[in-house]
Parts: C-alpha cells; sequence; structure tokens
C-alpha cells in the first residue's frame, strides 16, 4: 500500500477517532475552566476524563458502558484511600502490595479488565503524592470521577449519533490487514523468494488477523442489532465479516509448494502474471477496507475480470503447448492456483458492491452459524482469581513483578531528591508487561521516545513563544500520543513527554526546565528497575510455555483435519462445526507464531531449540493451510466410491498427529515405528493416472481433454496429494519433536 493509502487508512481508523475523542474530551472542559480562571483547582477532571477513557476498548456497547462505569467506581474508591493515607508511609507500602497484586492478577478476566486494573494503578500512583489534591482529598477524587462521568456521557452520545462507526473502522482494518496479507502471498510466485522472510512476515500478519478477529466476532455476535434485530446495514456488515473469514481461509489455503512451481514454471512468464494479479487483487482488498473504514462505497481500481482473462488465456495457451504427460501434475497443480484466483476475485467483486449497503446484497442473507459459538468465552467468577495465586500461575508471577517494582520505585522517590518521583512509579507500572519482549520493547521504545519528547519539546519553547502555535501543537500530540498508545508505542511515548512539557509550560512556564530534567530522570530510573524487574524477578520465559501452545495447536489441527476429512468417507459435512474448528485451528496456530516471535526477544541463553521450534511453528502453518484447502474440496465434492481409499488415509494420519501429542505429553509410544510408516496408495487414483497419461499420450491434449475423467481426475489428483501432504508435514512434526526432546533430555 502507497503512502497516501496508509495515511487514508490512519485518518479514517478507530485509533485516530480514539485519540480524537480523548483529546477534546480532556481539551474542551479545560478551556471553560481556564476561562473561569480554575483550571489549576480543576485539573483532575480532564486527568479523569483521560484516565478513564484509557480503559474504553473496542468491543460490544453494553461491555464498554459496563467497564466505564466499574472504572469511575473503582478509581474513586482508589483515589480516596490512597489520598486518606498517602503521609503515612507503612500504610503506603500495604497499599502498594495489595493494590499492585489485585490490580495486576486482575487481568486473568481478560483485557477489558485488565486495563480497569492499569488504570486503579496510575490513579494510585498520581495519589501517592500531595501535587494533585493537596489537603482536599475528597473533593479531588469527585472532580476526577467527574471526568470520568463526563468522558461516559461523551460515549453514550457517540454511540447513539454512530452505533456502527466503530464495526466499520474495525472490519475496514479487518480488510486492510487481510489485503497485506494477500500482498505477501503474491511475493511467492515472483522469481527468488526468500521463503523464510515471507514465512516470518505472513505469520506476523496473521497474528494481527486473529486479534482483529476477536475483536469483531466479540463486537458482532454480542450485540443484539446485528444477531436479531438486524437493520440492512447490520446484515451487510455481518455478510462482509463472514466473507472476510472465508477469504481469509482461501488465502490461507492457497499454500502451494512453491519450490516445485518455480522449478516448473520459472522459465515461463505464467508465474509473474499470477504475481502481479495477486498483487492487484490485494490492492483491491485494501480499498474496500479504507471503503468500509471511511464509510464510502469502493470502486475496482482494475478491471478484474478482464485481468483473469489475461491470467486464464497465458495458463491455456501455455497448457496447450508444453503439457504433456509428464509434466500433467505440474499443470494440475496450476489450475489449482487459477481456480483459487477466480474464487478470490468473484468475492472482491461482491464485497465491492456490498460497501454501496444496497439492500439486493443483503437479500436472502440470514445467520447460518450459532453466533454463541463464535464469541470469546469470558468467566467473572471470584474462582479463576483465587486459583491463580500459585507461582505456576504466570499472571501471579506478573503480578508479584508489578508490586515489587512499584515498591522499589516508591523507596527511590523517598531517598532521592526528585521533583516529580511519582513519575518513576508511573513508568514501571506502565512499562512492565507480563511477557518479557514486551517489557523490554516498551523500555526502549519509552526512554527513546522520553529523550526525543523532551528534546522537541525544548526546541519548539525555545524558537516558539506563540501560545496559540503551542496550544495547537499540545493538542496535536495529545491526539497523536492516544492514536499510537496501542500501535506504536514510540510515537506514543514522545507525544505523551511533549504534550506533558506543554501542559506544564501553561500551568507553570517558570518549573518547565525542572520538568525536562525530572521527566528524564524519573523515566530513565523507573526504565531500569522494569528492566532488572522483568528479568530476574519470576520471570516467565516463553520457552517454558510453548510446549502447551504446540500441544494445543497440534489438537487443534487434529480436531480441523478429522471433520473435513470424514466428508471424503460418505459422513455429512455440519458447517457450523467446520467454522468453529477452524477458527479454533487458526486461533491455536496464531497464539503459537505470537509464542514463538516473543522468544526471539528474549535474551540468547533463553532461547533453546530455535531452529527445531522454528521448524514446528513453519509446519504447524502448513499443516493448518493443507487442512483448509481439504475443507475447500469437502464443501463442494462428494467422491464416494474412493472413500475406502481414504479412510485408510485418514486413520494412518490420525495415528501420526496423535504420536505428535504423545511426544510432547512425554507417553512412551511407538512414533518412531510411525514416523516410518508410509501413507497407504490410493490405488483407484494411481489406475485412473496411468490411464489419463496414456490418453494423453495417444490422442494428444486436446482429444484427451474430452475425457468425461479429466474433471474428476484433477479434483481427486489434488485431494489425495493434500492428504499426503498432511501426512508429510504432520511425521515432519513428529520428528521435530523428537529432536527437542533429545536436546532435552540432554540438558
Amino acid at each position: 500500500m502507497n503512502y497516501l493509502d496508509e495515511f487514508k487508512k490512519f485518518i479514517s481508523s478507530h485509533y485516530l477517532s480514539t485519540g480524537v475523542r480523548l483529546t477534546l474530551g480532556a481539551i474542551v472542559p479545560s478551556l471553560i475552566f481556564q476561562h473561569y480562571g480554575v483550571l489549576s483547582e480543576m485539573i483532575a477532571f480532564p486527568l479523569g476524563t483521560l484516565l478513564i477513557g484509557g480503559t474504553d476498548n473496542p468491543g460490544p456497547y453494553h461491555r464498554r458502558r459496563n467497564s466505564l462505569l466499574i472504572a469511575i467506581a473503582t478509581c474513586f474508591v482508589v483515589a480516596c484511600i490512597t489520598g486518606f493515607l498517602r503521609h503515612i508511609h507503612f500504610i503506603v507500602f500495604i497499599e502498594i502490595i495489595v493494590f499492585g497484586m489485585f490490580f495486576s492478577l486482575v487481568g486473568v478476566y481478560g483485557n477489558r479488565v485488565n486495563s480497569i486494573g492499569l488504570i486503579c494503578l496510575l490513579v494510585f500512583v498520581f495519589n501517592i503524592d500531595d501535587h494533585l489534591s493537596g489537603n482536599m482529598v475528597l473533593r479531588t477524587a469527585a472532580i476526577f470521577s467527574a471526568g470520568g462521568i463526563w468522558y461516559f456521557v461523551l460515549f453514550m452520545v457517540l454511540q447513539k449519533l454512530l452505533p456502527y462507526k466503530l464495526i466499520q473502522q474495525l472490519l475496514g482494518e479487518n480488510f486492510v490487514q487481510l489485503g497485506k496479507l494477500l500482498s505477501i502471498k503474491a511475493d511467492y510466485y515472483f522469481a527468488n523468494p526468500d521463503y523464510d522472510e515471507l514465512f516470518n512476515r505472513m505469520i506476523h500478519q496473521q497474528v494481527i488477523l486473529r486479534e482483529n478477529h476477536e475483536n469483531l466476532r466479540e463486537i458482532l455476535f454480542k450485540t443484539r442489532e446485528f444477531v436479531t434485530e438486524s437493520t440492512n446495514k447490520s446484515r451487510i456488515l455481518m455478510l462482509m465479516f463472514l466473507d472476510s473469514i472465508d477469504l481469509f481461509e482461501r488465502i490461507l489455503n492457497s499454500q502451494q509448494n512453491y519450490a516445485n512451481l518455480h522449478r516448473a514454471f520459472d522459465h515461463t512468464k505464467v508465474l509473474r502474471l499470477f504475481g502481479t494479479y495477486i498483487t492487484w487483487l490485494a490492492a483491491e482488498i485494501q480499498q474496500i477496507g479504507l471503503a468500509i473504514q471511511s464509510g464510502f462505497s469502493s470502486h475496482p481500481r482494475h478491471d478484474l475480470d478482464e485481468a483473469f482473462n489475461k491470467c486464464q488465456s497465458a495458463f491455456e495457451r501455455m497448457r496447450e503447448y508444453k503439457m504433456n504427460h509428464d509434466n500433467m501434475e505440474d499443470f494440475i497443480m496450476l489450475r489449482q492456483i487459477l481456480n483459487s484466483l477466480q474464487d478470490v476475485t468473484e468475492r472482491v467483486k461482491k464485497l465491492h458492491r456490498a460497501t454501496t449497503y444496497d439492500a439486493e446484497v443483503s437479500e436472502g442473507f440470514t445467520l447460518n452459524v450459532e453466533a454463541e459459538n463464535f464469541v470469546p468465552k469470558q468467566e467473572y467468577h471470584p474462582r479463576i482469581l483465587l486459583d491463580n495465586i500459585s507461582l505456576k500461575s504466570s499472571h501471579f508471577r506478573h503480578a508479584v513483578r508489578v508490586t515489587l517494582g512499584l515498591l522499589v520505585g516508591y523507596i527511590a522517590s523517598l531517598f532521592f531528591e526528585l521533583g516529580h518521583g511519582y513519575w518513576i512509579l508511573l513508568t514501571i507500572a506502565v512499562i512492565l508487561k507480563p511477557a518479557f519482549s514486551i517489557t523490554k520493547q516498551r523500555n526502549v521504545h519509552r526512554i527513546g521516545g522520553t529523550f526525543l519528547g523532551v528534546i522537541t519539546g525544548f526546541l519548539f519553547l525555545y524558537l516558539i513563544h506563540d501560545n496559540t502555535v503551542l496550544f495547537i501543537l499540545m493538542m496535536v500530540t495529545m491526539i497523536l500520543a492516544y492514536s499510537f498508545l496501542k500501535t506504536n508505542y514510540f510515537i506514543a511515548s514522545t507525544s505523551i513527554t511533549l504534550y506533558v512539557i506543554l501542559s506544564f509550560n501553561f500551568l507553570n512556564p517558570q518549573h518547565v526546565t525542572a520538568v525536562l530534567q525530572d521527566r528524564i530522570v524519573d523515566t530513565v530510573i523507573g526504565s531500569a528497575i522494569a528492566y532488572v524487574i522483568s528479568s530476574f524477578v519470576l520471570p516467565v520465559w516463553e520457552h517454558s510455555q510453548i510446549n502447551q501452545y504446540m500441544k494445543e495447536a497440534l489438537n487443534a489441527n487434529r480436531r480441523y483435519f478429522d471433520i473435513v476429512a470424514a466428508k471424503f468417507t460418505g459422513k455429512q459435512l455440519n458447517i457450523n462445526d467446520l467454522k468453529m474448528l477452524r477458527k479454533d485451528a487458526i486461533i491455536a496456530m496464531a497464539n503459537l507464531s505470537d509464542n514463538f516471535q516473543k522468544m526471539l526477544s528474549e535474551p540468547k541463553r533463553q532461547q533453546m531449540n530455535m531452529e527445531e521450534y522454528h521448524q514446528f511453528v513453519a509446519t504447524s502453518h502448513m499443516l493448518t493451510s493443507y487442512i483448509a484447502s481439504l475443507s475447500t474440496y469437502a464443501q463442494t465434492l462428494e467422491y464416494s466410491e474412493f472413500s475406502v481409499e481414504f479412510e485408510i488415509m485418514i486413520r494412518q494420519i490420525d495415528r501420526q498427529l496423535q504420536a505428535a501429542t504423545d511426544i510432547i505429553e512425554g507417553k512412551v509410544g511407538n512414533s518412531m515405528e510411525i514416523s516410518r510408516e508410509s501413507l497407504p496408495q490410493n490405488q483407484k487414483l494411481v489406475e485412473l493416472l496411468a490411464k489419463r497419461k496414456k490418453e494423453i499420450k495417444e490422442l494428444g491434449i486436446e482429444k484427451a481433454d474430452q475425457s468425461p475423467a479429466r474433471k474428476m481426475l484433477s479434483d481427486l489428483k489434488t485431494i489425495n496429494g493434500l492428504f499426503e501432504l498432511i501426512s508429510t508435514i504432520t511425521i515432519d512434526e513428529i520428528k521435530i519433536l523428537q529432536k527437542i526432546k533429545a536436546v532435552s533430555i540432554q540438558h
């Protein structure tokens, strides 16, 4: 995507909407207070707006509403307790332990509750000294809560005025990311692809899409208007989301043996032509995403029918002149790619029409899946919290690290003469995350952003003396800070530092130099404490969790394979179950990929068996892709006369998947013998293939194409090939796991 499209995407994204909403929510009342000369006494009001607004994560309306109300009430209580008892250092230590443990541990209930916990910790930190409230604790807590209530009112009004806006923004973002995934696929078709680099980009993109899908599922399937009281717009939005999931599967199942493709067709122009067309399709999907985000209808940038016909004509010409009985199987593989491109083309054309929100597009559409099965489940039983009070729990270990970090930071603020000592605790609370890799990254971004923000802020104040210009700059940096807070922490950290410095310049211009110095010193101290704590206090290294993710990926793939493969033994296919198991397999694959990516940021001494783990992630990705390809045929074809041959193959693959799971679980089995067994040959297909080759040899391509067996053979050869690939990949996984186990025993 070009820079103009990236800019359009940012302008219409929910990230910028959040930044603008929070900034205006804080600035408008501040200007009113400034007009009446009471801003310094009411400073807790905009602070309450910003902090309470920080808990407003994307999700269903009722969950966002409830979380805001809970945040307002909880923060009020925390502010009162902290404010009244802050002069008794002994009590403050107890508060740090209680609040630090509790508000970090509530992360077991998911991201929404985790956000409330973090904001409560920040409120606690802000109220530890008397810079905010002085002796008027209750009044300041009430003003802070009033700021939160103001944000709540703003949220309710915007929700009534623009009920579909957030969904459109998230759905548009989903299509943009989907287009990026397809553009990575396109690179496989050009000369000399870097397979490792492309694979790493693909798994990173799938992790992004996984998170996006989870948010969209929760909103769409938990919102009554989309499930029961559907309007034309809600039906079309639901239709587009379901189409995006099917499109994602189609992109996923277009996995090929690209090395063989290049070996067979690199000397021709057909792969480059296919690659160019896939790039065009990727651009179209991103264009659709931008249109959905902005609320306008999209129009094709290219004539897709003409471009597809060029690909088809190139294939037909080459097939006519170059296909023979020896390379027939290569052309079958190319034909399947062409069929996949035709399917994606039709879906893209349909999606372009859907962005017009024409009633004809959704005519006859009914939700044919059970919504409850597709919504991320989250229980809020107290038992879950109690069960996690154990050193075996990564959430508990994180809570201990946060609590200890806050204690050390508080002691540092007491013993050193620091003008804004609470900034140390703010830095620690914000930087420390459950995963070391994220803590490390945020540490670097926090320090780098703070230094850049201080330098830029100093230059602004030195070069610009017009308060109007400085005020506009402060607003822009606030918008950037809250727009990039969840996507680019370096930009967010830089912008936060800038707007803090500029706001201090308006409130207390005589002490701006001291603020600049304090900001750097406090951030460095807080970052240093966070790094040491995350490295040495009950760290949870990713390699200690990867076995669980590998097992989940294997089991999810096995369940997905079993329901798809059952169709080839003559059983009926339940589409609802298929989609649910497909979702589980994709999520498990993305979780495994995410875990591996985090391992890459950890200290070298903790990166054990990295080559083998990388191979397992790659094979898991291919396994899910091949099963997804098989599911396409399971939904459209039925060759029951081959059911006996397929059943033998399915049983063998199931034994292989079970053997791989046994190795992870440490069970003694016969995995060595199973990995040596070859998949039984499909004798009927071998005979059919031999007959087809004979026809081509004796009759030539043109006459042999009139044979009724041509289409059936093409399908069966592909289906059989997918079973063989799934078997080969599973055996590879057994061997990889055996290597990991052997290395673990040696250590």
